[in-house]
């Protein structure tokens, strides 16, 4: 019942959004395209549920010749982020064509971010427990620090989630992921070490 009832609340909400949201889509692919050169969405295969891949969206925030696989920016002034992807990525807007991956059953609304497939080697048998739950387009770890954290303390609390979440931790987490996007807080990593930064840390 606790799957059909966070089914029912993904196709519900990612449903809405669409439609309320259409016209921000399409001014935010016209605003793309006419600052910079490239696909107005950014296509990349990701772990799904039991680390099946799956292709997952966005608006494309970084220049065409960044690398697609390249390390997250950690703050405004990266040079790969164009205009519109510096503010896309600050009110989290670069986000929302993960709605059509919710709606297709690919993602949730909540539960842990969806990482790139290579990345799966890297895990111990805990961390893979995050495989066990849908991707999400929010979740625990981003209400818990989001940017701030290190990619070890985001798995922690994604492998959190798949152990204790349930549908009144879903509407929580989405309200609190609200208040945070609209205070745009924890964008990006102010803390980490260097060594586990060009190791360890991904684009998410």
């Amino acid at each position: 019942m606790e799957k059909v009832s966070k089914r029912i609340l993904d196709i519900a909400i990612s449903l809405l959004a669409i439609m309320l949201l259409l016209p921000v889509f399409a001014l935010i692919v016209i605003a793309i395209k006419l600052t910079s050169k490239g696909p107005a969405i950014f296509k990349q295969q990701r772990a799904g549920k039991d680390g099946e891949p799956f292709v997952f969206y966005k608006f494309r925030t970084m220049k065409v010749d960044a690398d697609p696989f390249g390390l997250s920016p950690k703050s405004s002034e990266d040079p790969r982020l164009t205009k519109v992807g510096r503010f896309l990525r600050e009110y989290s807007l670069d986000e929302l064509p993960q709605l059509f991956n919710i709606l297709k059953g690919d993602m949730s609304i909540v539960g842990p971010r969806p990482l790139w497939l290579s990345q799966m080697v890297e895990w111990n048998e805990w961390q893979k427990e995050r495989l066990l739950v849908k991707p999400g387009l929010t979740g625990l770890a981003q209400i818990s620090g989001r940017g701030e954290l290190t990619h070890e303390e985001k798995l922690e609390l994604d492998v959190k989630y798949v152990e204790t979440g349930n549908f009144l931790a879903d509407i929580k987490i989405i309200l609190a992921t609200i208040v945070q996007v609209f205070g745009r807080k924890n964008i990006y990593e102010k803390r980490y070490s260097e060594t586990e930064f060009t190791r360890r840390e991904r684009k998410q």
